[in-house]
């Protein structure tokens, strides 16, 4: 049973005698859930941590990692997370920071729920642990399953000129410039910039902004499970992804979008990386993360003027290959200045 969802159930009360204060005081009742986006790289591939759960209403199962916060058995928030992660998946965090929190009324499927609204901390965590180490439940599933459109290591991908840009520039034509509540851009413009369409340099760090668009427009699964207007203009809603259960894709877009960022100006990538590494798997990895291909040589200048790792002296042997030295992180960066990440440039729109 997914109990954020779903809450603990209860005897159903007796309501005839419910006063307008009682009204108030169901109303204004709120819970605290901890969710936990948790992402490694396997295989040449970003992966996520799922849990399954029962199919909802679009026949989503895929949930992330979750659990109440509980005062009296949690001293900290992030501790909460940490005993909730191992009791359903039987892993043990390492690197974990907060990510946001997600409090939007909407957050349920049912909008009549009567049960405590959840206000959500999400948190994001790194790690190594990929297969067996430590797993007991719960599946590493590749992003790309879910946001397919944010994978360019092969190029622009075809699900964009195919599916999404025609969707979305008649999405954008049908409300003219109409511009959002949340936004003074018109819309048309901002499907042009969160997906670098016609001539727009495409950034990779706006995997919310994208996956927000898609939801608004009625295009993303978890806007027909929502009964978005938007979504009664489709008679031909192509399948955008996989869908997750409650907010939890938009939980995970915001975790890729941070960790995006953040490797560009902070060590965080080695969170990711094996003590020992080959400069090619440093580059792999950071590939797999970023989403475009990058060019080898200009990659591994960039990695080794910037200070960021040292020689170990051994090799690995390779099949089929010459032997490719071995580094590990150079911790001492951290001292020496205040943002070692690895700034790599986006790649070039292909529209």
């Amino acid at each position: 049973m997914n109990m954020e969802l779903s809450g603990r159930r209860k005897p159903t009360p007796d309501t005839s005698h419910r006063t307008p204060e009682a009204e108030t005081e169901q109303s204004l009742s709120i819970g605290i859930g901890l969710n936990a986006a948790i992402v490694a790289v396997a295989e040449n591939e970003p992966v996520a941590l799922v849990v399954r759960d029962g199919a909802d209403s679009i026949g989503a199962t895929d949930i992330l990692p979750f659990g109440p916060f509980n005062p009296i058995e949690h001293r900290t928030l992030e501790s909460g997370l940490r005993a909730w992660v191992q009791d359903q998946t039987g892993l043990e965090l390492g690197y974990a920071e907060q990510l946001y929190t997600f409090a939007d009324r909407g957050r349920h499927a049912n909008p009549d729920d009567d049960k405590p609204h959840v206000v959500s901390i999400g948190y994001l965590a790194l790690t190594q642990a990929v297969g067996h180490h430590g797993l007991t439940n719960g599946v590493w599933r590749s992003w790309y399953q879910y946001f397919p459109w944010e994978d360019w290591r092969r190029g622009r991908p075809e699900i964009i000129a195919h599916e999404i840009e025609p969707r979305l520039k008649s999405w954008a034509e049908k409300t003219g410039s109409q511009k959002s509540l949340n936004s003074p851009i018109p819309r048309a413009d901002r499907v042009r910039i969160c997906f670098g369409l016609d001539g727009m340099a495409w950034d990779e760090e706006k995997v919310l902004e994208r996956f927000e668009m898609l939801y608004e427009a009625g295009l993303a699964d978890e806007a027909v499970r929502d009964n978005r207007n938007s979504v009664h203009e489709w008679t031909d809603r192509p399948k955008l992804g996989l869908p997750m259960q409650s907010d939890h894709r938009r939980i995970l877009a915001t975790a890729i979008s941070r960790t995006r960022a953040k490797i560009k100006y902070r060590p965080v990538v080695f969170e990711l990386m094996p003590d020992e590494f080959t400069l090619y798997e440093l580059q792999k990895t950071v590939e797999a993360i970023l989403g475009p291909h990058l060019h080898k040589q200009n990659f591994r200048r960039l990695v080794e003027g910037a200070g960021l790792v040292e020689p170990t002296g051994e090799v690995k042997t390779r099949t089929g290959g010459r032997p490719a030295k071995l580094f590990r992180f150079r911790r001492d960066v951290l001292l020496e200045r205040p943002a070692p990440g690895v700034r790599v440039s986006a790649p070039p729109s292909r529209t």
